[in-house]
């Protein structure tokens, strides 16, 4: 199961960091970000599948593509932001790390207008404004 490798590799990194932080801290936080990358291209074939399954039953459900397209943007941003957050903050830049989070939640907003207006103009002709 590849779930054993995964928490493997991360308490082996773990150990390492743990032991290298105080004599030599950029190879220890070289170390974290190798194993981050390491798990997020590992997890990124998973994620394929589930994101062609959300395609296809939203095809299925008629919805429009660029809805879908939008929502798996959103969610895209979101981990990525906090990925980076999380590494950032790993590396005592705390602040920086606000600023991650803010700027995704920015760029999340930014995607979702076109749907917002796209609910506001639906609910306007459902109940006409007179």
């Amino acid at each position: 199961m590849e779930i054993f490798e995964v928490v493997s590799i991360g308490v082996i990194a773990s150990v390492l960091v743990l032991l290298l932080k105080d004599k030599q801290p950029a190879i220890a936080y070289l170390l974290i970000v190798l194993t981050v990358l390491y798990f997020f291209l590992f997890v990124i074939q998973y994620v394929k599948e589930v994101l062609q399954l959300v395609v296809f039953l939203g095809e299925k459900a008629n919805i429009h593509s660029a809805y879908i397209q939008t929502i798996l943007q959103i969610i895209g941003i979101s981990y990525v932001a906090e990925i980076g957050a999380n590494i950032v903050k790993d590396a005592g830049l705390d602040s920086i790390a606000v600023k991650i989070e803010l700027i995704g939640k920015v760029f999340i907003l930014i995607l979702a207008i076109p749907i917002f207006k796209s609910l506001i103009e639906t609910i306007i002709n459902i109940f006409p404004i007179t």
